[in-house]
């Protein structure tokens, strides 16, 4: 690798980086922002709020860094063609296949993270995320019980909470139990918690009554306690037993023939979803490729390249645009992936075949000097 090589992907990799992180940064401050409730309303740990938020950074970056190899490679191009470094580099005997090297090294260091994304990162933390969040809100500990306000544990199963006092405490407990539909219970207490016992969570409740109406014959029983337990077992359900959605699966997962429908006919969603995996990624080099075309070839213009910079991104958004109409069509049709991979696929074998032309156009042929005739001077 010369060392005008690795100056020009030095600079397109930093820039690169930058975009990455601060947009990144941006969009997960914005929606990090949706797990405070779990904190101020809930009462989770700081600690499990970073892990949440953290969980959901993969899925981020794999759509911010395409864009991000779009914007180093168009950004460092455009500026080496500004300060008439290009010009030097030309002259310096490098051709366009030379000076394209770089923006390709850093399209192919973008399309191997995002398929270490897309393959294991993105349905890894996605799968821990979702079993943490079908954890926090089946399991029943004193601390999901929002005040103020009628929690729906399950269907058939509502409390209230008045308040929680400054030991952690439930104060003035309203619960209404129809797990029997022919026998629904209200029970009121004045203090109460829920407690996590090895047969199960269990509502621990002091000074109260208990309520219960037959459907059948419309009696209602009344009973008095001074401590009462309800057991809640019953609504307890581990994360792995949660069905995975295609976006936790491996790409393994998904082409699981025992994950197919019956009949061995193929599940269509979770096809169209392996290949969105598979094709995705390519994204990065694509969007390199297209600033490329636009800067790296054709001739200079002394008075700017404002026009090439933005035919460079009217090309990226419709490439964009492209993209999310055929994954769209994708997901109605399995016919339209072959679409997904000719958009992906079309701007890098345009942009090398532009390379490939201008490389065999520029190339010079010696040429023989024509001696003079005999006699003459």
């Amino acid at each position: 690798m010369s060392g005008i090589t690795r100056y020009m992907l030095r600079q397109t990799f930093i820039v690169m980086l930058f975009v990455t992180v601060a947009f990144t940064a941006a969009i997960w401050l914005l929606q990090s922002l949706r797990l405070i409730d779990l904190i101020v309303n809930r009462g989770l740990s700081i600690g499990l709020f970073f892990y949440l938020a953290v969980l959901i950074l993969p899925r981020f970056l794999d759509v911010i860094l395409p864009i991000a190899v779009f914007v180093a490679v168009l950004f460092i191009y455009a500026k080496l063609i500004t300060e008439s470094e290009l010009i030097v580099m030309r002259s310096a005997g490098l051709s366009s296949a030379a000076l394209a090297r770089p923006a390709i090294l850093v399209g192919l260091i973008g399309v191997t993270a995002l398929y270490s994304l897309s393959l294991y990162f993105v349905p890894a933390s996605n799968r821990a995320f979702k079993d943490l969040q079908f954890e926090i809100r089946n399991r029943f500990a004193s601390v999901l019980l929002q005040e103020g306000i009628f929690n729906t544990v399950s269907d058939n199963l509502m409390v209230y909470v008045a308040e929680r006092d400054a030991n952690g405490e439930l104060v003035g407990l309203l619960i209404h139990d129809t797990r029997v539909p022919t026998k629904p219970i209200t029970i009121f207490a004045e203090h109460g918690a829920i407690v996590e016992t090895a047969e199960g969570p269990r509502v621990l409740m002091l000074t109260g009554t208990r309520q219960q109406r037959d459907v059948t014959n419309g009696k209602l029983s009344v009973l008095t306690f001074d401590k009462y337990t309800l057991d809640l077992g019953g609504f307890k359900d581990a994360p792995g037993l949660r069905e995975r959605q295609l976006d936790e699966r491996y790409l393994h997962e998904l082409l699981q023939p025992e994950k197919w429908e019956s009949g061995g006919k193929p599940d269509r969603s979770a096809i169209v979803e392996a290949n969105l995996r598979l094709a995705g990624p390519l994204a990065a080099l694509s969007l390199a490729a297209i600033p490329l075309a636009c800067l790296l070839l054709g001739e200079f213009n002394r008075r700017g390249q404002a026009r090439r910079v933005l035919v460079a991104v009217l090309l990226a958004f419709l490439f964009e645009a492209l993209d999310l109409s055929f994954k769209n069509m994708a997901a109605r049709s399995t016919a339209a992936v072959v679409l997904l991979y000719a958009n992906v696929t079309l701007p890098i074998g345009v942009t090398l075949w532009l390379l490939w032309r201008d490389g065999r156009r520029n190339r010079v042929t010696p040429r023989r000097r024509a001696l003079p005739a005999p006699g003459t001077a």
